[in-house]
């Protein structure tokens, strides 16, 4: 266990950052019939998207926790990240009001997750 202060905290941000990931891909899986109905209309094979989705989140959430393959986890996460964004946070195809700026928040939490995953990454080499 490392007693300097940046390593205690990379070892903390990575735990959280990767944790919170895994948690997410057991929940997804947990309400895959949910989720498989919000990508039967968007995607031409939501089973297998809804598959791929959940173990770059639990498999990448868990590597990057446990601080093995840091990048690779990084970058699996960040691919999911950024499809799911593109999918669920797409505000550009909403008129003004209220939903759009939800989406609008959404998308924007997910560019600073992304943010955090380049730097987990960079840490990680």
């Amino acid at each position: 266990m490392p007693t300097d202060l940046p390593s205690t905290l990379l070892i903390l941000g990575r735990l959280l950052l990767g944790g919170g990931m895994f948690v997410a891909g057991i929940r997804n899986a947990m309400g895959f019939a949910v989720l498989r109905g919000l990508l039967a209309g968007k995607l031409p094979m939501p089973d297998v998207a809804l598959i791929v989705g959940i173990v770059l989140l639990v498999a990448g959430g868990g590597l990057l926790a446990a601080g093995i393959w840091v990048p690779l986890a990084a970058a699996a996460l960040i691919v999911f990240v950024a499809l799911a964004t593109a999918l669920f946070h797409n505000f550009w195809t909403l008129p003004p009001g209220p939903e759009r700026g939800q989406k609008v928040n959404s998308f924007l939490s997910n560019v600073m997750l992304i943010g955090g995953l380049l730097i987990a990454a960079a840490c990680g080499f």
